[in-house]
């Protein structure tokens, strides 16, 4: 078979070409001129603090409640520090983040896994879980443009959710860093920002609106959860990468920040339709989906007979990568998997379902060549 050029949909980064190289260099100029001594010497565990004035501004909050991290998913795993005993129960969502399953499954928690509808966590099974008598210290929710499910959790559910927690005395770990990256359909209002009970963590990330390469994410929280977490912060590294959170402030401090969000959400909503018209016109009604309103990934489930694991290698002879879907669940998915559209053109996401369709009929038939 001829060498095919690789078409990737494995990893959820934006390609080269969407993400603000200029804009950035600038940012890094002005903040080395302005403020040498703070971005180059040693600063507090809770990161460059105009950033996080940036941040506090943002979600309407006060710094103290505010610790930045190095990208959203150390400031989870310091909190599964904090909060996650072995035997410990902690409710997650029916696929969910894989790093997240394995940061919880090495602190030895208890996992408690809730499906997912295609509005979000399923909250009924949640209280049919708690009414059984499950006592969960926190449950892990991505709550917009899901990864890998894609779907967004509907307003209904977030008040549930919230009354839920507050009624049963366990927090909320709502991890958001697709927020910003949505493409159509209105705006709905966080947990964090509808929570009256201290019962929200929140978190978020510049990996998806700047670039993955800064690794800055952060956390908000009550007053005893970021002072514990900073703590931790500073006995892991004393100080977070102070030039960078300078660079990312003063890029969000020059609106720098929503220009970069317009042109991902741009370059995206592009992608996803592309994949999702590739889909449709190469597989037809095997694969099923929801349609996401922003975001990284699309979850496709195909024929309960089809195996993703045995099709990625079918596909991998093809030149195309994805994700198995049992890699997302504690248990099941085999028949699914996680497409990433963000580093793929909507050229190669056409071209690339057409490889994986034609890997679908191989692997029916028992043959690998193309």
């Amino acid at each position: 078979m001829p060498s095919l050029e690789p078409i990737s949909f494995a990893r959820g980064a934006p390609s080269a070409d969407i993400m603000p190289a200029e804009a950035l260099r600038e940012s890094a100029a002005r903040i080395l001129r302005d403020d040498p001594a703070g971005v180059l010497g040693y600063g507090v565990g809770s990161g460059y603090g105009p950033l996080r004035d940036w941040i506090a501004e943002r979600h309407d909050v006060e710094p103290s409640n505010v610790v930045v991290t190095n990208g959203s998913l150390q400031g989870g795993v310091m909190l599964f520090d904090l909060l996650v005993e072995p035997g410990e129960t902690v409710a997650v969502e029916a696929p969910s983040y894989d790093r997240t399953l394995l940061a919880l499954r090495e602190r030895g928690a208890d996992l408690l896994a809730v499906p997912l509808k295609e509005d979000g966590v399923d909250v009924g099974a949640l209280e049919v879980a708690l009414d059984e008598g499950a006592a969960p210290r926190f449950i892990h929710t991505i709550t917009n443009f899901h990864n890998p499910a894609g779907c967004t959790l509907s307003l209904e559910k977030r008040h549930r959710l919230l009354e839920l927690a507050a009624n049963h005395g366990f927090l909320i770990f709502e991890d958001d860093p697709y927020r910003e990256v949505r493409f159509e359909g209105d705006d709905i209002p966080t947990m964090f920002s509808m929570d009256t009970s201290d019962s929200v963590v929140y978190a978020s990330s510049f990996s998806k609106t700047i670039a993955p390469g800064v690794r800055v994410g952060y956390l908000i929280g009550p007053d005893d959860v970021i002072s514990a977490v900073t703590r931790a912060a500073v006995n892991t590294y004393i100080s977070p990468n102070m030039l960078v959170e300078g660079i990312v402030a003063e890029f969000c401090r020059s609106g720098a920040i929503e220009e970069s969000i317009a042109n991902v959400r741009q370059a995206l909503h592009a992608r996803r339709d592309a994949l999702a018209d590739g889909l449709r016109g190469y597989i037809g009604d095997e694969a099923r989906f929801v349609l996401p309103q922003g975001g990284y990934f699309l979850w496709v489930e195909l024929p309960e007979e089809v195996d993703t694991s045995a099709l990625l290698t079918v596909a991998a002879e093809r030149g195309v990568s994805f994700v198995p879907g049992a890699d997302f669940m504690l248990e099941g998915g085999k028949n699914a998997l996680r497409l990433a559209y963000s580093a793929v053109t909507p050229d190669q996401a056409e071209e690339g379902v057409r490889r994986l369709a034609d890997a679908l009929a191989a692997l029916r038939e028992g043959a690998p060549a193309a």
